[in-house]
């Protein structure tokens, strides 16, 4: 049987590229319920309207507020840092993955990413 959206765990995806947020969105649909957001600061605004997404992926290079910052945000408010956080980066660097890591990103995957492995990751993680 079919999950229905409203039994479909729910994933935030912030990336400021389209292109990348409806490619996941497309291999994520049949699984999970997206939503996307241009940057950081609309997510932040989405969740304080009172949305809680089950995980959010993340960009780290986006305009308004990066990925990085977003993660920082996320995980220092009370409301919110239970909410699994995916990193998405075009960058392949150990010390920002690390970094990223310690703030309390669950994973850390590099563009370009195989879509099956990212939904491997996620289903692991929720």
């Amino acid at each position: 049987m079919p999950a229905t959206n409203a039994m479909k765990k729910k994933i935030l995806i912030l990336d400021d590229k389209e292109t990348i947020a409806k490619v996941l969105s497309i291999y994520l649909q049949s699984e999970f319920q997206c939503t996307w957001l241009p940057d950081g600061l609309q997510g932040v605004k989405w969740l304080q309207d009172g949305n809680t997404p089950d995980l959010i992926i993340t960009d780290i290079r986006m305009p308004g507020m990066r990925g990085d910052e977003f993660l920082e945000w996320i995980k220092q408010n009370d409301l919110f840092k239970h909410i699994p956080v995916i990193m998405l980066s075009s960058e392949d660097s150990t010390s920002e993955r690390i970094k990223l890591l310690e703030v309390g990103a669950a994973d850390y995957i590099v563009k370009p990413f195989n879509p099956m492995e990212l939904k491997i990751r996620i289903k692991k993680i929720i």
